[in-house]
């Protein structure tokens, strides 16, 4: 279980101070953080739990949310910058996620476009980014995440192989600990980003923080199937694909290794 009163204490000069909610089970921690959003709750807070019935990724997807075995995570964003830069939201995101881990495992993460946290061929964590606006209009933006850190069995016949913190590192990596680091990463992502000159470096980071961006064969699924070899992001953070007609540039999908 997680320690709240050491939590709140870490976070005390943070943007999260004061705005934590936890709950011991829920079916969805983005359900609540955008429910709440819709109410008024304000920039900065945060939803965790330590189980969901109910987790979600991409796409539908569903998201396992074993008691106790995984982070599970929603915050609250109400972006001061222009809405030409939400599409950066999962890659910064996926940054900070990747910092994070990173600093507490020792473990290398690479970042598979849009949302997906592999260590190797295996996925160990993913990214949800929802967004709406509140009945006074202003928008609001949810980061979900999903990191797991002491699973040691999956479902099988999973698209992608699935592992976790414990197994990968051989040791158990403290869910507070990587609590608090993410949040930390993710403020300072998030806050970045409102400065165009961070803004316009995020495309360039994630792709040399991953293998997935440029020169990889892949098959592209969604709204804008096809498959080609991956050829860099624009300066929107969407991924474009040389493909046998031409560079397709997508804005919504996901991607795999094609063959």
């Amino acid at each position: 279980m997680f320690d709240l009163v050491e939590l709140e204490a870490e976070l005390a000069r943070t943007i999260f101070a004061g705005k934590l909610h936890f709950s011991p089970v829920t079916d969805s921690t983005n359900t609540d953080a955008m429910a709440a959003a819709r109410r008024g709750a304000p920039h900065g807070s945060v939803w965790l739990a330590d189980q969901q019935l109910a987790g979600r990724g991409r796409g539908g997807h569903r998201w396992l949310s074993a008691p106790g075995e995984g982070l599970y995570v929603s915050v609250l964003l109400r972006p001061r910058f222009p809405a030409a830069r939400l599409p950066l939201l999962p890659l910064v995101a996926g940054l900070a996620a990747a910092q994070a881990m990173l600093s507490v495992s020792g473990l290398a993460i690479d970042l598979r476009w849009p949302n997906d946290l592999l260590i190797g061929p295996r996925k160990t964590g993913g990214i949800l980014i929802e967004s709406g606006n509140n009945s006074k209009g202003l928008p609001h933006a949810v980061a979900g995440i999903g990191i797991n850190v002491h699973q040691r069995t999956f479902e099988p016949g999973l698209a992608t192989p699935a592992t976790s913190l414990d197994l990968e590192s051989g040791t158990r990596i403290s869910r507070q600990k990587l609590l608090v680091t993410l949040l930390k990463s993710l403020e300072r992502e998030a806050t970045a980003i409102e400065q165009q000159d961070a803004a316009a470096a995020v495309p360039r980071r994630v792709e040399n923080a991953s293998t997935w961006i440029r020169g990889r064969s892949v098959e592209v699924h969604g709204p804008q199937e096809c498959t080609g070899v991956t050829a860099g992001l624009d300066e929107h953070g969407f991924l474009r694909v040389e493909t046998a007609t031409g560079i397709v540039t997508v804005q919504t999908g996901g991607i795999r290794a094609k063959g």
